[in-house]
């Protein structure tokens, strides 16, 4: 019999550690997880599985749970026809990129939350992404959809388990989507290729690819700056990445006063955001303002950069040093209230002088930019524009403005904030120990390579046995097998944190990692990898790590991982799979560069032949060198050092073995292909060899 939680109850979502999961615990539908125990009572009752797919930043999830699963007579027909199924798709991508893959076959586009009704064999025959109480927006109603899928299992059985096989036969095609084209090796030249297709969807205007909803597809802007490194002279390039940063830098998808970047923007000039902020968003945008400040050191650049750090380091990051996956764009049970502002608000806030500097240049005006009349903050009127229109000095204006700043955050911290998701994510983790590792070897900030330090210290003590990576940790348990993701991506973080301290540790737990993923998830048949361990059991399809979103596949970190260790070890064998798998995916990189812009950035550097720098001499002695490789736009290199006298780490012998101060004095060695150049003293000649790329090949 089917179960309605009693008005103030609690369903057994309540026992989960998600608090995706826990949002949901209160709701009259008789929800299960995504488990066994679910599936034994939909095949004991014979019933179908409504599976609905979410997390909890996501502000239509919200909208959905409050319109039907919070409404007894909808959660009513739910408990009676079918069997709930929640799940979080942060703690589960495999089961989330499967069942996307349902509302594409049916010529929809995916998205958050996904609705999808499944046989009890955890066969799909019908799904969708939101669904309203009531016909509208050109979507049917939620009870009409579950009373007709309702009746069509009741009286049209065959047929529906007859499209539930042509689901299964288009879920295991797209699953592997790509891996049949004929392998060839990427050449140099293809690095370009990809970066001019992508240059042509860029917005001249606004920057960005295409129109609205606008995202900041932070891997593809890097492959623009890639393209631009092997095609100098194609300044478009350049230009079509730097006008995507500056405009989303002054927009309102950036948090003016907090830092921090917001998920999306529902309009071309990226002023109105949907208000959640994602960790791997904010990871990703972090190491490539930093790149951005190599090519071109503008203090916007800077200023993103150190307001990023800072909004992760206060918001996001767990007492342990763990960082915490998302926080909600709702607060007090409105979108965007927390972040928003109306004059009079301003007013109450500020002194006159610097009230009439404040909503002038972030616009703030009586009508807004957003709902209810409130305006999102963009930084609309230039300081100098300011400063020439008051007949005041730039620098006078600066300062009004930093203050002004200054006390409109302090005033906006006395709201109530959004949510916060406080699980801590492996693979998420790892992609901002990345860039918190990238921007504090840049910006010479140790106390953000120490957050990046304490991040992986307390994963690796904590989700990592040295055998077996787990995905999840939240409230002192770690949970759940960990995906090709999250190997990728710490692999990928602990490389960069190698190169932000010199700390062997690092490098030597990128190898365990390595190693334990190319075990669990390499397909030497397909030449790819599997997006979820061989032995999973719950999917209906084994389904491939290819495809690049909004974050990087786990694929395209481990081959930047594996070609970062081949460098920095000397070691051949790291680029045997990569070489296998990047030939496999040509056809796919030239020909559909959104899809796969990290690949593309870990392809590029496994084409220059894993190119490395090793330093030599006393810490002392290196410093104007690592200064140089600090400055320097040079992505696809990796960079290793050790003290004079310090025990040659056992996988680095190869790379430090024969490399000796020259004259005396510090030397840097450059090396492509594992082939190493005359070694180099002056910080000139380092600066152009690091810069030096033939044009397209």
């Amino acid at each position: 019999m089917a179960q309605t939680p009693q008005s103030g109850a609690s369903n057994r979502l309540a026992r989960e550690p998600s608090p995706y999961l826990r949002q949901h615990a209160s709701n009259p539908v008789d929800w299960y997880s995504w488990g066994d125990e679910a599936f034994a009572r939909a095949r004991a009752e014979n019933k179908p599985i409504l599976l609905s797919v979410g997390y909890s930043a996501c502000h239509w999830c919200h909208v959905m749970a409050h319109e039907s699963f919070e409404d007894p007579t909808i959660a009513g027909l739910m408990n009676e026809w079918f069997i709930n199924v929640k799940v979080d798709r942060e703690e589960r991508p495999d089961v989330d990129q499967i069942y996307q893959g349902v509302v594409q076959l049916m010529g929809q586009g995916g998205g958050w939350p996904l609705t999808v009704f499944l046989t009890p064999e955890l066969l799909p025959f019908y799904g969708g992404t939101y669904f309203p109480p009531k016909d509208k927006y050109g979507r049917p109603g939620f009870p009409r959809v579950l009373e007709a899928l309702h009746e069509a299992w009741e009286t049209k059985r065959d047929d529906v388990r007859r499209q539930s096989e042509e689901f299964r036969e288009g879920l295991g095609e797209l699953a592997s989507y790509g891996l049949d084209a004929v392998s060839a090796a990427l050449k140099p030249e293809d690095v370009v290729t990809m970066g001019e297709a992508l240059l042509r969807r860029v917005d001249p205007v606004n920057g960005g690819f295409g129109g609205a909803p606008k995202f900041p597809n932070p891997m593809n802007v890097a492959m623009l700056l890639r393209a631009w490194r092997r095609d100098a002279g194609n300044e478009a390039l350049k230009k079509g990445a730097l006008l995507t940063l500056e405009r989303m830098a002054l927009g309102g998808i950036y948090d003016q006063l907090g830092g921090g970047f917001h998920r999306y923007s529902v309009d071309e000039r990226w002023t109105v955001p949907h208000f959640e902020k994602m960790l791997y968003d904010n990871a990703q945008l972090l190491h490539l303002y930093t790149e951005a400040y190599q090519v071109e050191p503008r203090p916007l650049w800077r200023k993103v950069v150190e307001e990023t750090a800072e909004y992760v380091r206060r918001e996001m990051t767990d007492a342990r040093g763990g960082f915490y996956a998302t926080q909600d764009a709702d607060s007090e049970g409105e979108e965007g209230k927390f972040f928003v502002w109306k004059p009079e608000q301003v007013r109450e806030v500020l002194p006159p002088e610097l009230t009439e500097l404040a909503l002038r240049h972030f616009r703030v005006t009586p009508g807004g930019n957003f709902e209810h009349g409130a305006t999102v903050l963009e930084a609309v009127v230039p300081v100098e524009t300011l400063a020439r229109d008051l007949q005041l000095p730039v620098e006078e204006v600066g300062q009004g403005l930093g203050e002004a700043r200054r006390r409109l955050f302090e005033a906006r911290e006395k709201r109530v904030k959004p949510g916060r998701d406080d699980k801590i994510l492996s693979g998420w983790n790892g992609l901002m120990i990345r860039g918190l590792a990238f921007a504090g070897r840049v910006f010479e900030r140790e106390d953000w390579v120490a957050l990046a330090r304490r991040a992986a210290d307390f994963l690796l003590s904590e989700l990592w046995d040295g055998q077996r990576l787990l995905r999840s940790y939240q409230e002192g348990q770690a949970r759940i097998p960990g995906f090709l993701e999250d190997y990728g991506d710490l692999a990928a973080g602990l490389t960069a944190l190698y190169q932000a301290t010199f700390e062997p540790r690092y490098l030597e737990a990128a190898e365990g990692l390595v190693k334990a993923a190319e075990e669990r998830f390499w397909d030497a048949e397909k030449r790819a990898y599997l997006t979820a361990p061989r032995a999973q059991q719950d999917l209906v399809v084994a389904t491939y790590a290819t495809f690049d979103n909004a974050f990087p596949s786990g694929a395209s970190t481990l081959t930047e991982a594996q070609v970062a260790l081949a460098a920095l070890t000397g070691n051949k064998r790291y680029l045997e799979l990569p070489e296998s798998y990047v030939s496999r995916m040509r056809e796919q990189l030239r020909q559909n560069a959104m899809g796969y812009g990290h690949l593309g950035l870990a392809a590029d550097a496994l084409v220059e032949g894993a190119p490395s720098v090793t330093l030599v001499g006393t810490r002392e002695a290196v410093k104007p060198l690592l200064s140089v490789t600090r400055a320097t736009y040079a992505p696809t290199f990796a960079f290793a050092w050790k003290e004079p006298g310090a025990p040659t780490p056992p996988s680095m012998r190869e790379t430090f073995e024969g490399r000796e101060p020259v004259g005396g004095n510090a030397a840097a060695y450059l090396c492509r292909h594992f082939a190493c150049e005359p070694p180099t003293t002056e910080t000139g000649e380092l600066a152009r060899n690091l810069a030096l790329m033939p044009a397209k090949g």
